[in-house]
């Protein structure tokens, strides 16, 4: 069973009263444990593709399902606990709490789960935040870190709790080439062995170099979809 369907799915915005049309007719099948990155030039939906994936957005027409379950069906109620039980992001604006630290943030999202004991938490995030090198770091808070590093923790925080499908929206952009090797290393990672799926948006040729699926998108509309057999090596 797919993971992720899109059928006829539109999304227009309202600015005033003119109408932006941001996708156009999406039909997008995703399969549990895929990594795949969507590009496109800038404005050409990729974000609003993820958002309306990953339960942040409602399609104006089409159906989107997850997991077997059809989206439009919901309340905001339930597609929050699609979000938090499945769904792990990473957001361009790292989206972290300020007043947490890096553990704290990362240990949040976790502990809403109320899966694991104390001890089975504190394990899981240090050795997240240290496979994406933040170890020593776990006590800072956000405005005493640099991009990179709240880049970091907010890759840290949409794995921790493993789940089904991580949506990561130009996930390198603020790290440089040695540091987001290390972390695409830790996704791909995570793919193999839990079968975790990932979704990038991105316009880095080094996160496309390890995808095994490539979807372009133009105005909107999927124009090209590529499937290959060896990720893991940056072109």
């Amino acid at each position: 069973m797919a993971l992720v369907e899109l059928k006829g799915v539109e999304k227009t915005y309202t600015q005033g009263e003119i109408e932006v049309p941001a996708l156009r007719g999406i039909d997008l099948v995703v399969n549990p444990g895929e990594f795949t990155t969507v590009f496109g030039p800038s404005g050409s939906g990729k974000t609003t593709l993820l958002n309306v994936i990953g339960c942040l957005d409602k399609p104006t027409r089409g159906t989107v399902t997850f997991d077997g379950v059809n989206l439009g069906g919901l309340d905001k109620k339930g597609l929050a606990g699609i979000r938090r039980e499945s769904i792990g992001f990473v957001f361009q604006s790292y989206n972290l709490i300020p007043v947490l630290t890096a553990y704290e943030n990362v240990e949040f999202a976790i502990r809403i789960l109320n899966r694991h004991n104390a001890a089975e938490i504190k394990d899981k995030v240090m050795n997240i935040l240290a496979a994406v090198g933040l170890q020593g770091l776990e006590k800072r808070k956000p405005n005493e870190l640099s991009g990179g590093q709240k880049q970091r923790v907010a890759i840290a925080r949409a794995l921790v709790k493993e789940p089904k499908l991580v949506l990561a929206d130009e996930p390198t952009a603020n790290l440089d080439s040695a540091t987001s090797e290390e972390v695409l290393d830790v996704m791909l990672k995570m793919n193999r062995e839990l079968g975790t799926t990932f979704v990038f948006a991105t316009h880095d040729p080094r996160v496309m170099g390890y995808a095994r699926r490539l979807l372009e998108i133009r105005d909107g509309r999927i124009t090209q979809d590529q499937r290959r057999d060896s990720p893991g090596v940056s072109d």
